[in-house]
């Protein structure tokens, strides 16, 4: 084992988990933020070249690259995130995954992907942001995971204003965010002249409402929406519905 492999390993506090996905496997925090079912439908809902060059706006763990390369989507990425202990992991996954040619891990606000890129680079951008806004739900004792979870003062816009810089001609950009605040998110990316084209709703199960939606929007593009089939996660019993289990690409039900 060579002394890269080593320094690749879980250190303490981590656990490295396989994502059951062509061998991939992603290190994370055994405390504090950890990646969940959001960041697995995202990876199913980007529409995405294989030859595609595109960022990753808030990266945390790395699992969104990590899952887009698992899928055959994407040549390159640039990964964005802010916290520098994140990153560093984030930088280890992609070593030990032997990604570190294709997936960048840049410590640095999403803001700065302008600066650090250049101008209309990417044909596209994913985001699995923050979904609190100051003030509106408890504040995490773990400031890792409070920072993962929570926006600043300045909210989204700025993200997507980062995003429509760096993004090529009809470039898109991918996210998944709280379905009540379907609207909310839209009428940002519109001000940031990136127009919401196709949505997909998920619900826990078929007799509660939406809690997540799945969003593209493309820059520049004409008004249009796309809305795809809703996609139910759980069956009355709690089994996996056949899309989330095509999604987890597997072949039987889990209770």
């Amino acid at each position: 084992m060579t002394l890269e492999e080593r320094n690749d390993l879980p250190r303490e506090g981590e656990t490295l988990e396989d994502l059951q996905l062509h061998g991939l496997r992603v290190l994370q925090k055994r405390e504090g933020f950890r990646f969940g079912m959001d960041s697995v439908l995202l990876a199913d809902f980007v529409r995405m070249d294989a030859k595609a060059a595109y960022a990753d706006f808030g990266a945390g763990t790395g699992i969104l690259p990590l899952l887009l390369t698992g899928r055959g989507k994407g040549a390159s990425c640039d990964a964005f995130e802010l916290q520098p202990e994140m990153a560093e992991m984030a930088g280890r996954s992609m070593a030990l995954n032997g990604l570190s040619g294709r997936i960048r891990v840049h410590c640095a606000d999403a803001r700065e992907a302008e600066a650090l890129l250049g101008r209309r680079c990417v044909d596209a951008v994913v985001c699995n942001p923050p979904y609190g806004l100051p003030g509106t739900i408890l504040r995490s004792p773990d400031e890792r995971s409070d920072t993962a979870r929570h926006l600043d003062a300045d909210g989204l816009l700025p993200w997507f204003l980062s995003a429509f810089r760096v993004l090529k001609g009809k470039g898109r950009l991918s996210l998944v965010f709280p379905a009540p605040r379907m609207l909310e998110v839209m009428d940002l990316l519109r001000e940031a002249r990136l127009t919401p084209k196709r949505f997909r709703l998920v619900y826990p199960r078929a007799d509660r409402p939406a809690n997540l939606v799945l969003l593209e929007a493309v820059k520049d593009a004409r008004p249009m929406l796309h809305p795809e089939p809703p996609l139910i996660v759980y069956e009355a019993d709690g089994s996996m519905t056949p899309e989330l289990r095509r999604i987890y690409h597997m072949k039987e039900a889990t209770p």
